[in-house]
């Protein structure tokens, strides 16, 4: 049976559906499998006519283990994926000379997180209903994770769901993805502070839960929670087995803000999978960028970008590749967790070596991004969103081999940024699609809170009593 482990060591294995529920560990490390299944090319290239579907439980079943048979597990993610727009769930769309885009943003809110959060969605009504449970999802979002959190489990009959946003630091459509649903499960806050301040203020919520009533736990649907990521792992497959049968070299750019997405790549890899580049592309929050390139992982004051979905600088899943790059030493990464809170973490040559072998990285400014917006649609008329912009940049920027082909993942559809499409040139904002055409007439409904756990966590037990 699959075995999860804390990457600080001190906390007691799990199985996958206790995971799911779980989010942190109690010793405030993150949840990784003890081994990563792998597979030969041959396997790999025998998934070739696969639809999506099939192949992601292919991917997703290794990690499950015994926690859920395959039949319901087939369900699941069929139903998950019955929900994108395009028949392929993720095309690609030529936009150089082996250079790819793929878009991932076809699910309900237009944006990567559908994969994970549509399918995490359906685990936790699964699992909850066989537990004859109820929990709490508390979640901080940068911009996408929470609608697509609140998509996914806005039906879960066995949950409260509460998600922080940054407060007027998110655009308004992402915003109102959120704020506009009407389900009496759902509650939105809006923090006066960062994302940082909000994902520090879930972690700080998770170590204690002493607030909540005592037949309720929280869970976790950021990124922290390994559902996530192993959802994430299927399209890398997916993109390589359209471009090369899964047996030749690929590359990846991906636009990275908590490291979540671009981990995925990095297991994919450990799978088996031939990926001989993974380029973090960063915007002006670049902390993960001069930590690849310069071994400096100094905190810098938050700037507020264009591309907000990566206004972040504390990036939670790093965490889980510094454990496999220092051997699994836990007690290593508990101490070196504790030194980046105080803007002081610096890793090993040995360790900066082995990272360099796979990752590139990239900083992109508001500026730049802009321009790349206006002349991808002047080459060829493709109109692509700032976060996508970025890792497209990269891509062309820190590419090692032309011969290889290069995939940007488009992490959203662009009419989620109309602010940065006006401001790259065009005379009018781009339209939603027409599922969302009315969401700008919708009620929103929030909560403005300060920066304090205690405001929170009274906010959150006072809304479930009622």
């Amino acid at each position: 049976m699959m075995k999860y482990i804390s990457t600080r060591a001190q906390s007691t294995p799990k199985t996958f559906d206790e995971v799911v529920l779980t989010g942190l560990a109690p010793d405030g490390g993150l949840y990784v499998p003890q081994e990563i299944p792998h597979f030969s090319l041959r396997e790999i290239s025998s998934w070739r006519s696969y639809p999506y579907q099939e192949l992601a439980q292919q991917i997703i079943t290794p990690f499950v283990g015994d926690s859920i048979p395959s039949g319901d597990l087939a369900l699941l993610i069929n139903d998950a994926y019955s929900r994108f727009r395009n028949e392929s769930v993720a095309p690609l769309v030529q936009t150089g000379p082996n250079e790819w885009v793929l878009e991932l943003w076809h699910g309900p809110t237009l944006a990567f997180k559908d994969f994970a959060l549509q399918f995490l969605g359906n685990l936790l009504d699964y699992i909850l209903e066989k537990r004859k449970q109820k929990v709490v999802i508390l979640g901080a979002t940068s911009g996408d994770t929470g609608s697509a959190a609140i998509e996914g489990c806005r039906s879960c009959s066995n949950v409260d769901m509460f998600i922080l946003h940054p407060h007027q630091r998110i655009s308004e459509v992402q915003r109102r993805q959120m704020t506009t649903v009407n389900a009496i499960n759902v509650n939105n806050i809006a923090l006066l502070g960062s994302f940082d301040d909000c994902q520090n203020l879930v972690k700080a919520c998770f170590s204690d839960q002493s607030f909540l009533p005592q037949n309720r736990q929280l869970v976790a649907v950021n990124s922290i929670n390994w559902a996530r990521i192993v959802a994430q792992v299927v399209y890398y497959f997916w993109a390589a087995l359209r471009l090369g049968g899964g047996t030749k070299q690929i590359s990846f750019s991906v636009p990275t803000g908590n490291f979540g997405d671009i981990y995925a790549g990095y297991i994919a890899h450990k799978m088996g999978l031939p990926i001989n580049q993974l380029i973090i592309a960063t915007n002006s929050n670049d902390i993960l960028h001069r930590c690849v390139s310069a071994n400096d992982h100094s905190l810098k004051p938050l700037k507020q970008t264009l591309a907000p979905s990566m206004d972040i600088m504390i990036s939670s899943n790093f965490e889980r590749l510094l454990f496999d790059l220092y051997d699994q030493d836990g007690m290593a990464i508990a101490r070196m967790m504790s030194d980046a809170k105080n803007g002081k973490m610096s890793l090993s040559n040995s360790v900066m070596v082995e990272l360099r072998k796979l990752f590139s990285s990239y900083r992109c400014d508001d500026n730049t991004l802009l321009s790349v917006i206006h002349s991808v649609y002047q080459e060829s008329g493709y109109l692509i969103d700032p976060h996508t912009a970025i890792g497209l940049d990269a891509a062309r920027k820190c590419r090692v081999c032309v011969d290889t082909p290069m995939v940007a993942l488009a992490t959203a559809h662009p009419a989620k940024f109309p602010e940065a499409i006006i401001r790259a040139g065009f005379d009018a904002d781009p339209k939603l699609p027409e599922h969302m055409s009315d969401l700008f007439e919708l009620k929103e409904r929030y909560t403005v809170l300060g920066n304090d756990r205690a405001d929170i966590e009274n906010f959150i037990a006072e809304a479930i009593k009622r």
